[in-house]
């Protein structure tokens, strides 16, 4: 792979809560292997295209339940690709000649399905049976993780940014590609979570974990709610009021506890209120937005207390988050934020990715073929500074899609974008 000028696609044609393509202008070669990456909750997808100039990497997902439809995409994907144009140029190009000094038939290149987390060992005769001529080729979950999250730290600007609502602009992209990119933490939340301590390209240690993840979240909001979707919880726990079902400190003490930092608006016990004494028809007085959000507050500021205190025992200061919990929410990632900040009084950093549910994947397809370096600097708009936009929290992701952030030339990209 040739990431030289690799850069996030800024399309406007992308749904809401769906992954941007990474556009790839030096990539000249057809790439064949596909990567899927199985969680608890979700099965994860990247794949690859080739344009008149370059190509693009894209990002799919499915509910693991729907594993079979996750299957047929990626047979789908691979019926495509033997059809590509380019694909046949390509094996055209490796003809072989036998010991004859005769042209020999084209070589097919290797159809290879990278797969990596827990489902790469669940699903693996599944996947075998149902892509038949398919090589399917297990990945170590952790290790892929890493080299995805590293690849897009240092080879793929304005990917990483942090969020924090109490500045003038809550989302600061990093301003330069990370050179000296190490230790950091990476917290993976996925259905539970994991925390990795990384001091090197293949050197990590998991330091700790939760099992109070997004599949606790989901599970909760399925019990408690009518969400039937995960991007549908996340919605609804923006129109709801946490403080109609969490008690705060000022409920207990009717103003800030000024002593120990707590202002009164600080949550002293998630779901509190529901449980005081007297409170007529406890099951239905309660709105499910108000539930959603308290479910989220609730998993957001343990992960962010925990996530924290490794940092702190680590002696680490960079904590990158991951996973598809976060989805650009800005409830979540605000919480995040507010979480590492306070406790740590302002010495440690959240750290947030625009592919941030993609690193395994993304790993798994890099795990193919050696990446060929690329710069660790800013190729493109040495000087950019994104767009500035309201306050709205709730617009965060869409700040995201729709900043102007394209950093390849117009030339490259005219014919891949029309």
């Amino acid at each position: 792979m040739n990431v030289t000028g690799a850069s996030v696609s800024e399309a406007t044609n992308h749904a809401r809560h769906e992954t941007r393509d990474i556009v790839l202008p030096n990539q000249t070669e057809y790439v064949s292997q596909i990567a899927v990456d199985i969680g608890g909750s979700l099965a994860k997808i990247v794949y690859f295209t080739k344009g008149r100039t370059g190509g693009r990497l894209h990002f799919k997902k499915f509910e693991t339940e729907k594993i079979d439809d996750c299957i047929d995409f990626i047979a789908t994907l691979l019926q495509e690709g033997d059809h590509a144009p380019q694909h046949h140029e390509q094996q055209q190009q490796q003809q072989a000649f036998g010991a004859d000094g005769m042209a020999q038939p084209p070589r097919r290149p290797p159809r290879v399905l990278k797969a990596t987390g827990g489902g790469a060992h669940l699903y693996y005769d599944k996947l075998t049976a149902n892509l038949p001529g398919v090589l399917v080729e297990k990945e170590d979950e952790m290790d892929c993780l890493i080299t995805g999250l590293n690849f897009f730290i240092s080879e793929i600007p304005y990917e990483v940014f942090t969020y924090d609502e109490q500045d003038q602009e809550p989302m600061q992209f990093e301003t330069r590609l990370a050179t000296d990119i190490y230790p950091y933490l990476l917290v993976n939340i996925g259905s539970g979570v994991s925390i990795l301590k990384v001091t090197g390209p293949d050197t990590y240690t998991r330091v700790s974990g939760t099992s109070l993840g997004g599949g606790t979240l989901w599970g909760l909001m399925s019990l408690l709610t009518e969400a039937t979707s995960f991007d549908e919880m996340l919605d609804m726990s923006i129109k709801g009021d946490n403080r109609n079902v969490d008690l705060l400190v000022g409920d207990i003490y009717g103003a800030d506890y000024t002593k120990l930092g707590l202002k009164a608006t600080r949550i002293a016990s998630s779901f509190g209120k529901v449980f005081r004494m007297g409170h007529p028809d406890r099951r239905g007085g309660f709105q499910a937005p108000d539930i959603a959000k308290s479910l989220l507050f609730m998993v957001s500021n343990n992960i962010g207390q925990i996530a924290y205190l490794n940092a702190r025992q680590q002696n680490v200061t960079r904590i990158y988050f991951g996973g598809c919990f976060i989805r650009g929410h800005p409830i979540t990632m605000n919480t995040l934020s507010y979480a590492i900040k306070f406790w740590s009084n302002g010495d440690m950093k959240a750290l947030f990715l625009r592919h941030e549910g993609h690193l395994g994947a993304t790993g798994a397809f890099l795990k193919f073929r050696p990446i060929r370096k690329a710069r660790h600097s800013f190729s493109y708009s040495e000087n950019f500074i994104p767009a500035p936009h309201d306050n709205d929290p709730s617009k965060v992701y869409g700040v995201l899609e729709d900043t102007n952030v394209e950093l390849v030339s117009d030339q490259v990209l005219d014919d891949d974008d029309n």
